[in-house]
């Protein structure tokens, strides 16, 4: 099983100023590290940080309360599952290969952090990438690979909890992903 972090938390800005304001509040209401602080696509600001739960809390409050008319997205999820974050800005290739490919996509960078998290923890998949709105008109995705039913599972899950929210734009499992395919996306 593949350690966690404590708790991570995000939120995500419609506004570079407002989000850089807004990381300055979070880093200063708790005791936070933070592991993600850029602009994305179309012109937004995303601000991750990590630490005990209570205190990651108290860091996207202070960023809401601060930011609430900039606020896109955000989220805590305790105990996010490592390879979430590794793939996070930076795809995998080395990976257990599988005889599927999952795909969610979705309307925020925030939420697809919650999905890949989510599909990570229902099934033993690999998280291949998490990528986030840089180049995608402010939506994201995240790959995921893995046996059939491990990827369906995974997907499912995951695109649960971004269609909660109403943020989920598709999800797809492809079995027997063509090695191109993978080769030209990763």
């Amino acid at each position: 099983m593949e350690p966690e972090l404590h708790a991570v938390g995000m939120i995500e800005f419609n506004s570079i100023a407002g989000g850089i304001e807004g990381a300055d509040a979070m880093v200063k209401a708790a005791i936070v590290e933070p592991f993600l602080m850029k602009t994305i696509c179309p012109g937004k600001f995303v601000v991750a940080v990590h630490g005990e739960v209570a205190d990651v809390q108290a860091s996207i409050d202070a960023g809401l309360a601060l930011g609430k008319d900039a606020v896109i997205d955000h989220f805590v999820i305790p105990h996010i599952r490592m390879d979430v974050i590794r793939a996070i800005g930076a795809s995998l290739t080395d990976h257990r290969g599988g005889a599927a490919l999952g795909v969610i996509e979705t309307f925020s960078a925030a939420s697809c952090v919650v999905a890949a998290d989510a599909a990570a923890k229902a099934a033993d998949v690999d998280v291949l990438d998490v990528r986030l709105a840089m180049g995608l008109g402010g939506k994201a995705f995240c790959l995921l690979a893995g046996d059939v039913g491990a990827v369906e599972r995974a997907v499912e899950a995951g695109a649960e909890r971004a269609s909660a929210e109403g943020l989920l734009v598709r999800r797809v499992v492809i079995p027997g992903v063509a090695a191109e395919v993978l080769r030209h996306i990763l």
